[in-house]
């Protein structure tokens, strides 16, 4: 009982340590030097589930907690070996963002994983971060606390720190030289109404850079960052624009060369951008792109 109060404690604290390093993962690349989460990695990349079941406590058994909705669930340690080996992972990235020693016989680490899956009807890749907590039972290491984000599609980024959004800047002012510069490039205007406290305002940032993106980004849109700050700037252009603050941020709208509104976002679409798939973006920009004759 003595264990399993100690390992209960010590989870709120990798709860809180998974969430710290899921909206700040700037440690990523640091090696735990770690065996047993030597033996973890090569298990799921081999998709071992007795290798992979072997790892949990059994004495106490794990709290293993995974998003379901708005709330987190329990879940068996049958239940988590099953989706790590339902990935059908093809290539697997671990980089270690937190790794410590609460106590003496407890590890505990966070982790961000990059995982080329092969479930589905294609390969995609998939970004999740995981948390545990590991204990030092006679010879053995065992898992008696973890707990994971749901899969994403896009990357993370390796920290919030990038000014996206800078400070002072007349929006009203950006918004008409958007507008005229895409006059004159045969393109649109695709404002992004955010900030730089937000962690999804930073994920559509940086998918906006990917490879497959950029480019359809680059020749067909003229983009505007707006400033919202805590909900107290910009709520003019917001209203004009027709998208309302409540659903939040980020949220797009489209403008064609005359500045007429051709989209807003009403139902916070975007608000969530780290559920998003790049196929979804690249959806969007390709629907909202001015459309050769």
């Amino acid at each position: 009982m003595k264990s399993l109060v100690l390992a209960c404690t010590v989870f709120f604290c990798l709860a809180a340590s998974l969430c710290q390093a899921q909206a700040n993962p700037s440690a990523a690349g640091q090696s735990a030097n770690f065996a047993p989460l030597e033996q973890w990695e090569s298990a799921v990349r081999g998709a071992d589930a007795s290798a992979l079941m072997s790892l949990y406590s059994t004495d106490p058994p794990p709290r293993i907690t995974v998003p379901s909705g708005k709330t987190n669930i329990t879940i068996s340690p049958d239940a988590d070996v099953s989706f790590w080996t339902g990935l059908k992972v093809r290539r697997l990235k671990v980089d270690v963002t937190q790794s410590e020693s609460p106590q003496t016989g407890l590890e505990q680490v966070v982790l961000q994983l990059e995982v080329r899956s092969a479930a589905g009807s294609r390969e995609h890749t998939l970004y999740i971060s995981e948390g545990q907590l590991w204990q030092q039972q006679g010879t053995q290491w065992r898992i008696v606390a973890a707990q994971r984000t749901d899969p994403a599609r896009l990357q993370p980024p390796a920290s919030t720190t990038k000014d996206i959004y800078p400070a002072g800047l007349d929006a009203r002012a950006e918004i008409k030289q958007a507008v005229a510069k895409a006059a004159a490039a045969h393109k649109r205007v695709l404002i992004v109404f955010g900030a730089n406290w937000c962690y999804d305002c930073h994920v559509l940032d940086l998918a906006f850079h990917r490879p497959d993106l950029a480019p359809v980004l680059a020749r067909n849109y003229e983009v505007v960052h707006v400033d919202v700050g805590e909900g107290d700037k910009n709520q003019d252009l917001m209203d004009e624009y027709q998208v309302p603050m409540e659903k939040g941020i980020p949220a797009l709208a489209v403008l064609d060369s005359n500045g007429k509104l051709l989209y807003s976002q009403k139902a916070g679409e975007f608000e969530r951008a780290r559920a998003l798939a790049p196929e979804d973006l690249l959806e969007f920009l390709n629907k909202w792109k001015l459309q050769a004759r």
